[in-house]
């Protein structure tokens, strides 16, 4: 543990130490999808924001993306710390409905015998996975931790499904925290997480858990895949990530002027810019990598984050707010001061 953290009572903060981000490099491009959809550039563009997505090629699977973007954290990270005691991966797509991914995730980056679990929460997966990392860190369960957000929707969602299809990538971002203390840069604090279950009907894979497994019958090719109602998702959405993102700022003793840069989940640009607007932050603070990559689901905010220190827009001492939705219902926001972190590798291979 870190002299700080070990000389004090109170409980050690998570601080975050090393950051990485990874893409496939197969890109599906608007062109692309245009060919056998009913769809153009310019109408994905116009709803989404979105120019091209990456996804995993046949025979690859989360775990993969997972563990090099891992290994890179760990390297980003290899001053600070030497291993870790737990690995943390939020993933709505794992390798097998059992086992969890984390602990082949863990094995494969040689962290064999240390703690493993995954976290389902859909795209507010990396939030709630910062919340957990933080309560194994102050429980002193743990000193440090890898968290990694990955997931292949390419695998869940239905190619010829013009609504999901044109939205999605495939993709992984990693972070390593470790134990320190709350005034410190890289502290993650101020919490606030909520869910709906009532609204579960919103964003789900109907086939595949025991609800259907205990069914008579099979499913169909719908059921099989992923489903969202877009129109109220955006309206939920919009309205949960503010609401959050408010509550907060008001635990923290923040103002909105006092966010540097805002964090997004990155589900579509015109989600990105209408939380925003309502919170009223300026749209050039809002932090954005969906037009490259897509939604990612639980990697997206690692990996805007490691896309825009590869850019050296975060700079040391920036204070951000990140915050997420996902299916669930689940939403999620935290505060976070930008630490001196080394140049993260690229995210494209």
């Amino acid at each position: 543990m870190s002299p700080t953290a070990a000389g004090s009572c109170a409980p050690p903060a998570a601080v975050l130490c090393g950051l990485a981000g990874l893409v496939p490099s197969r890109v599906v491009t608007n062109e692309h999808l245009a060919r056998r959809l009913d769809t153009s550039d310019a109408w994905i563009r116009t709803r989404t924001g979105i120019r091209q997505r990456h996804v995993i090629d046949p025979g690859q699977a989360t775990s993969d993306l997972a563990v090099e973007a891992g290994r890179r954290a760990l390297a980003s990270a290899s001053a600070a710390v030497d291993g870790v005691d737990a690995v943390v991966v939020a993933t709505t797509t794992p390798d097998h409905i059992c086992p969890a991914t984390a602990p082949a995730v863990a094995a494969r980056l040689g962290l064999a015998g240390a703690a493993a679990f995954d976290v389902g929460a859909v795209c507010t997966g990396f939030v709630y996975g910062l919340a957990s990392a933080a309560g194994l860190i102050a429980a002193r369960v743990a000193e440090r931790v890898l968290l990694i957000g990955a997931d292949t929707y390419s695998t869940i969602v239905d190619p010829l499904d013009r609504a999901n299809a044109i939205i999605f990538g495939d993709g992984a971002g990693a972070v390593v925290l470790r134990a320190g203390h709350p005034d410190e840069p890289g502290a993650v604090g101020h919490f606030d997480l909520g869910s709906d279950g009532g609204q579960e009907d919103l964003i789900r894979v109907a086939a595949g858990g025991s609800r259907q497994r205990s069914s008579p019958g099979q499913p169909g090719r719908g059921e099989r895949h992923f489903a969202m109602r877009g129109k109220e998702v955006y309206r939920h959405a919009v309205t949960r990530m503010a609401e959050s993102a408010r509550a907060t700022l008001s635990r923290a003793g923040w103002k909105t002027d006092d966010v540097d840069h805002f964090v997004p989940h990155q589900a579509n640009l015109r989600i990105l810019h209408s939380v925003a607007d309502d919170l009223g932050l300026p749209r050039e603070r809002c932090v954005t990598h969906v037009e490259s990559v897509g939604n990612t689901g639980a990697a997206s905010i690692p990996l805007a984050l490691a896309d825009a220190a590869d850019s050296q827009v975060l700079k040391p001492g920036d204070r951000l707010l990140l915050t997420a939705f996902g299916g669930g219902l689940t939403w999620g926001s935290c505060l976070l001061t930008w630490p001196m972190l080394p140049r993260p590798e690229r995210t494209t291979p």
